[in-house]
């Protein structure tokens, strides 16, 4: 045999998608294993022409399960992000949208046994060590995508998935403001670095000259701006402790500016290399709380509420975003909990094939 089949699940996640895995089904050292993960996606052509990625950073996305080895977890979710074109995989972050569907994945893979009409699934991020309790429609006991649940950047309506995260405050540098500041100057511009779910950047969308509601396809052809920002970017991750960033994914990149239809705020996030369709699951808790931390880049941009929970809209390109914070003020802005509400979707199945000279199989 000249290729090695290996049996995944194809899943929407909130708004991204990819493969999901069984960890067992896949190479045990990172270096195989990113080279199998390249050649399933299709990494190194803009369309992803020779895998099943979709030419976008929201679609060459990778879950990873298994039994949880944690006493409170169920099932561990081990994240990979593909680089589109540039035969690259990062392993440091963990995405809240593919996070979605975890739960759906793990009972069609047989990891979960549905509870009754609604099954709480306990998850395991592996990148981050955030704990997330997933609320899963599974009416009768068996699982339905079918529902009435609608999100922005995804057409029609399906069973929701309510995501409530804890655990996430310092995911990746082991502190809320990895820098000690709520402020820092980096090439003329003030910026915020939170670490919340995810490691952020985040500026002022007027610093740029921006207004921060252009689309994500024209911020995508201001060159000149990301340019601008991947130098600030790469700049806070050294002073976030994350050391050089450049071919890495994190921190994210994030704009902010007033909300102009009804929400809290109006927000712009890059992956970092282009702009979101719509808002990641955890870039949006990290941006939320930087809307709730007084001396933020976010300061008069919003009408802060005081009370939690508080429900922080975000708005963003492809329309809005709701994340429940559940928060105390006692001795600063400190984060509990962050709820939100997806859907995900079974999209195909069966075995995706990559090259047996890369890996022959387990």
């Amino acid at each position: 045999m000249t290729q090695t089949g290996i049996p995944y699940i194809f899943m929407r996640g909130g708004t991204s998608r990819g493969p999901y895995f069984r960890r067992a089904d896949l190479p045990k050292d990172r270096a195989t294993l990113a080279e199998v993960l390249i050649a399933a996606v299709g990494s190194g052509h803009p369309l992803n022409i020779d895998g099943i990625g979709g030419g976008a950073a929201v679609t060459t996305k990778v879950a990873m399960l298994s039994v949880s080895e944690d006493d409170w977890a169920d099932v561990d979710y081990f994240f990979a992000q593909v680089s589109v074109e540039d035969r690259l995989v990062d392993f440091k972050p963990t995405c809240g949208n593919i996070l979605s569907g975890v739960g759906p994945a793990a009972i069609e893979m047989g990891l979960i046994t549905p509870t009754g009409d609604e099954t709480e699934v306990r998850i395991r991020a592996v990148n981050t060590g955030a704990k997330v309790l997933a609320r899963v429609q599974t009416p009768g006991g068996a699982l339905t995508y079918d529902g009435q649940t609608e999100i922005a950047g995804v057409p029609g309506a399906a069973a929701p998935v309510a995501l409530n995260f804890m655990g996430v405050v310092g995911s990746s540098t082991g502190k809320f403001l990895p820098t000690g500041n709520l402020r820092d100057v980096i090439d003329g511009i003030e910026v915020t670095c939170m670490d919340v779910a995810m490691p952020i950047a985040i500026a002022r969308a007027q610093d740029f000259g921006l207004t921060g509601y252009e689309t994500a396809a024209d911020l995508d052809a201001n060159t000149e701006f990301f340019a601008r920002f991947e130098a600030i970017r790469i700049e806070a991750g050294k002073r976030m402790g994350l050391g050089d960033v450049t071919k890495s994914v994190i921190p994210k990149f994030a704009l902010l500016a007033p909300a102009k239809d009804g929400g809290t705020i109006a927000a712009r996030y890059f992956m970092p290399w282009n702009t979101h369709p719509s808002m990641a699951v955890t870039g949006s808790q990290c941006l939320a709380s930087c809307a709730l931390t007084p001396g933020t880049v976010a300061d008069g941009m919003l009408d802060r509420p005081t009370q939690s929970p508080a429900n922080v809209v975000l708005e963003h390109p492809s329309g809005t975003i709701e994340v429940l914070v559940d928060f105390n003020t006692a001795d600063g802005f400190s984060l509990n909990s962050a709820g939100l509400l997806r859907t995900a979707r079974k999209l195909a199945d069966g075995n995706v094939f990559v090259p047996s000279r890369i890996w022959k199989g387990a």
